[in-house]
């Protein structure tokens, strides 16, 4: 069952919707999802996204790294659907799957922040001496901008890539890319003129 993967459809339903269903119910649809039903797997994650979801908020309580985890934890729920076993309720399978996820995402995000202070630090060290103090502030400034706007900035300002290569690159759409750019600009091209 290693793979298996929800249609667009199914999937779509268990984002944008959730509730509680009867215990038989579920243990039916639990029974048919291990064998293959799609739309079972799909009612079963549909019924427990809410709870997953406000979970996770009140883990971490920043509602964007709870969408993110929530959905991130239904995607491995969909890849290891063979590995529940019913020893518990299929709900704390899914809490258990979330936790593992937001500490997992912690990890990175502090791993992140720690090699941006030190990449910081490394280049103030070294323009200090070599640039000029506007050199700096665009850098400042750069380091300011979100990741999402900072990366894409980056490599088409920067990098000079193409908008398809760095959608490639960030597995975004080139739009979603033209736009994270344009409006990263404009965050810098006003950061930059309120300070100079």
């Amino acid at each position: 069952m290693t793979g298996f993967l929800l249609n667009a459809s199914a999937f779509r339903d268990v984002l944008y919707t959730g509730g509680k269903r009867g215990m038989i119910m579920e243990a039916n649809d639990m029974t048919r999802a291990r064998n293959g039903d799609e739309e079972s797997l799909a009612r079963l994650l549909k019924d427990n996204y809410a709870f997953v979801m406000k979970y996770v908020w009140k883990m971490c309580g920043d509602e964007q790294l709870a969408y993110d985890v929530t959905q991130d934890t239904l995607i491995k729920a969909v890849h290891k659907i063979d590995q529940y076993r019913g020893t518990s309720k299929f709900s704390t399978w899914l809490i258990q799957i979330a936790t593992h996820t937001y500490i997992d995402a912690r990890r990175k995000q502090q791993r992140n922040e720690k090699l941006e202070q030190q990449e910081k630090e490394r280049i103030q060290l070294q323009t200090t001496k070599q640039l000029p103090e506007e050199w700096y502030d665009v850098q400042e400034a750069l380091w300011n901008l979100e990741e999402k706007y900072r990366i894409p900035v980056l490599l088409k300002h920067y990098y000079g890539f193409e908008y398809k290569e760095i959608a490639k690159m960030t597995k975004s759409r080139t739009g979603t890319v033209k736009s994270r750019v344009h409006y990263g600009m404009e965050k810098l091209r006003k950061e930059l003129n309120e300070h100079g």
